[in-house]
């Protein structure tokens, strides 16, 4: 799952609702790229209390709580956001990123499912969706391995190529 902040940025360009000023949004951003997460947090946090409906702020503060690693507090901002505007897509995706990391693969499933239904075409969703799917079906291959008799190859290759799919780019491999 890609939840880093390079890759979420550019979705709070496409969250066109509400009314919060451009300048604070590329403030809080600008701060954010400057390491400054405390200082964007606390811009987002003083807009949002004057503007509570404002989507873009709103989202920024999830993604500065997910680098923050105060990923409970994310969750929350971005299930308020999927409360209030169920027609955004991206609150939905960051959601997924979540569950996923978590271990909530079919919660991230649903998520993601959703927020395709709001864009198709959204892209990040996608790719999301399929490493959800990867890993669905690497606990599926895993269950069907241990309670396996007899021959197993067919299946042991499987799971072997889909973890190694799923590991991060630069697990064991050399940089």
């Amino acid at each position: 799952m890609r939840p880093t902040l390079a890759a979420l940025l550019p979705a709070l360009l496409l969250l066109g609702v509400g009314g919060v000023r451009a300048d604070a949004v590329e403030d809080a951003q600008r701060l954010m790229r400057a390491g400054q997460a405390q200082q964007a947090l606390d811009l987002a946090e003083r807009t949002i209390a004057a503007q509570p409906r404002d989507a873009r702020m709103r989202f920024l503060k999830g993604v500065i709580l997910v680098e923050q690693q105060r990923k409970a507090e994310a969750e929350q901002v971005f299930v308020a956001l999927t409360d209030d505007f169920p027609e955004l897509p991206d609150p939905y995706n960051n959601l997924a990123v979540l569950y996923a990391a978590d271990g909530r693969l079919q919660p991230a499933l649903a998520a993601l499912q959703t927020a395709l239904r709001n864009d198709p075409s959204h892209r990040a969703a996608r790719e999301n969706l399929g490493d959800v799917h990867l890993a669905l079906a690497i606990e599926a291959w895993s269950a069907a391995a241990s309670g396996a008799r007899g021959d197993t190859a067919a299946l042991q290759r499987k799971l072997r190529l889909a973890r190694e799919i799923a590991a991060p780019p630069d697990a064991g491999r050399p940089g």
